[in-house]
């Protein structure tokens, strides 16, 4: 069992965060890497020290003990039903209003512990000490005591700040995944305002507030999560998280370490050169043989210009059906957009080419068609253009400081020097990133009625249910299950879909939260994508799933079966 308040935690608070007002306010900060902690203390004079304190430094759990739920709840598919607020509660103040409900990942960002509370999710002790066990590689006893059971998940008990490392770096990396996404919005919402300037997507943290254990009208607050690269992370100090975080974020991403690489996640296909015929691509004097390119090629077109380039196993030439070649590229989301950079930017204005980044990657989600699990999108001025060569170290790094971050609200374009309405000139936000303004605040001019987010899209993750949709699933579903049962694969979800509305992009299920989102069900077409995105739930445990010829068959099946025998 962790040590509850004590005169001991006061006497070493009153002294380590607390200190005369003579005194410059600090803030800690440490990080867990290689099995080592690392512990810092800032001043507001711009000192930076060694902290006084090291693993077993006892701090408050506060609101971290949503975060924990949260994975738990993922990791062991625990049901989640989004939270309806009754107005009659105090708490609601953090989750919606009357009337209204939050989901999963809004409820995390914005710290609605109604939602996350183990009654209302039914969690148990039993299944939770062995989820945390094996994470640990011990049964959590001692200072991992508070893992023992979730009802000891209180704001006010202590846990040693090693203890809490131990337990973020034992996440494991899928949940953590879906956590670091759904805390990105911590920086750009309310908690975090003002910051998103200075940390970018670097910071994916749960925040905490709690009363100063010997002067309850006083707050701590700090924050707790993990760096862009899965590094565990705590801060903390006498104030509320919000305002600490507005705080101290310059100093803070001044001090935080270098993130360490890590493998780019999503797929882009790129059809290069889509507007230039070509006549040849060769190695040196020998022309390349159809199929994956690795080292340096020449491409010569119909027009008699020509174009070095070079793969690294990323590249692919073929035919199409008519005979004429085509080359295209196959990339994760950040080199993608690290080759635009480069190609139409460039970073020596490193606040310029961050704005262009969140640019590039909103314009990919918004123009890019979904083929075979990947966005595909033509190399082109139509377009934007992607460099074919290998990205450059600075940009693979303004690309992957912005992971993530997209506009919503607003169709994207740039241009190289005329602005006009949601239409950034890269020359405009070249010269005020001279001025020194920031990445954020370039967007903020260049489109005003646009919302800094994330991929996962933060408020819009918020379900508006299509009930009719809904109710037109439960219809067909008896009848369809006595087509699927004999599908290899397949498995009845425990609950019926919930079925939202897509204001924009490409219909998708989301397997965590079973939901389906698309736009409607006015057509054979509508009803069609439903099945599919169903399936895709239906079949999310096995490799069948993934085949999207397979399951568009299927779902055209479903369909037009019915289609007929009502004819």
């Amino acid at each position: 069992m962790a040590p509850r308040l004590s005169s001991c935690w006061v006497l070493a608070l009153a002294l380590a965060m607390c200190a005369p007002l003579a005194q410059a306010a600090t803030l800690d900060v440490a990080w867990w890497r290689d099995g080592q902690l690392t512990a810092l203390q800032l001043d507001e004079n711009g000192a930076s020290r060694r902290a006084a304190f090291d693993g077993t430094r006892q701090v408050p759990l506060g609101s971290l003990w949503k975060l924990f739920v949260y994975v738990y709840a993922i990791d062991t598919k625990v049901p989640t039903p989004d939270y309806t607020c009754g107005g009659q509660k105090n708490e609601e103040v953090y989750c919606c209003t009357a009337g209204k409900s939050i989901g999963r990942d809004l409820a995390l960002a914005q710290s609605c512990g109604l939602f996350f509370s183990p009654a209302r999710l039914m969690l148990t002790r039993r299944p939770w000490q062995q989820y945390w066990t094996e994470r640990l590689g011990r049964a959590p006893a001692g200072e991992y005591g508070w893992l023992v059971d979730p009802s000891h998940l209180t704001p006010e008990r202590l846990v040693s700040l090693r203890s809490l490392m131990v337990a973020l770096a034992a996440i494991p990396a899928a949940s953590r995944a879906q956590a670091e996404s759904a805390l990105l919005h911590v920086v750009l919402g309310a908690r975090g305002v003002n910051t998103a300037s200075w940390f970018g997507s670097r910071l994916r943290v749960k925040t905490y507030s709690w009363h100063h254990p010997q002067r309850t009208s006083e707050r701590l607050g700090g924050a707790a999560g993990w760096l862009a690269d899965g590094t565990p992370l705590w801060f903390g100090g006498a104030d509320t998280s919000s305002r600490i975080l507005e705080k101290w974020a310059p100093r803070l991403a001044s001090t935080l370490p270098a993130a360490v690489p890590r493998a780019d996640a999503g797929c882009v296909v790129v059809d290069y050169f889509a507007r230039y015929p070509i006549r040849s691509v060769a190695a040196g004097q020998v022309a390349a043989a159809p199929g994956l390119l690795n080292g340096p090629y020449q491409v010569r077109f119909e027009n008699g210009r020509s174009l070095a380039f070079f793969s690294q196993g990323d590249m692919v030439l073929a035919r199409d059906p008519q005979g004429r070649m085509r080359l295209t590229g196959r990339f994760g989301v950040n080199d993608y957009v690290a080759r635009v950079i480069d190609r139409e930017g460039g970073t020596a204005a490193p606040e310029a080419a961050k704005a262009l980044a969140v640019a590039a990657r909103t314009y990919l989600q918004q123009n890019a068609q979904w083929t075979e699990g990947c966005q595909r999108i033509a190399d082109s001025s139509a377009t934007q253009r992607v460099s074919p060569q290998p990205a450059s170290v600075d940009a693979r790094a303004v690309a992957n400081w912005t992971d993530q971050l997209v506009l919503s609200g607003v169709n994207v374009r740039y241009h190289a020097d005329t602005a006009s309405k949601d239409t950034m000139a890269w020359s405009q936000a070249v010269a005020q990133a001279g001025q020194g303004m920031r990445f954020d605040a370039i967007l903020a001019s260049a489109y005003p009625r646009a919302d800094l987010t994330t991929l996962s899209g933060g408020d819009s993750q918020q379900c508006v249910r299509l009930l009719g949709a809904e109710a037109w699933l439960a219809r067909e579903l008896p009848r369809w299950e006595r087509v699927l049962r004999k599908e290899a694969g397949y498995e009845t979800p425990l609950e019926l879909p919930a079925v939202c509305h897509l204001a924009r992009g490409t219909p998708y299920s989301e397997q965590s939260r079973n939901r389906i989102y698309v736009r409607g069900l006015a057509s054979r077409e509508d009803r069609i994508t439903l099945a599919h995105e169903f399936l895709h739930l239906g079949l999310r445990n096995h490799p069948r799933g993934q085949d999207e010829a397979l399951v568009e068959r299927l779902a055209r099946r479903l369909v037009d079966t019915r289609l007929e025998a009502s004819q």
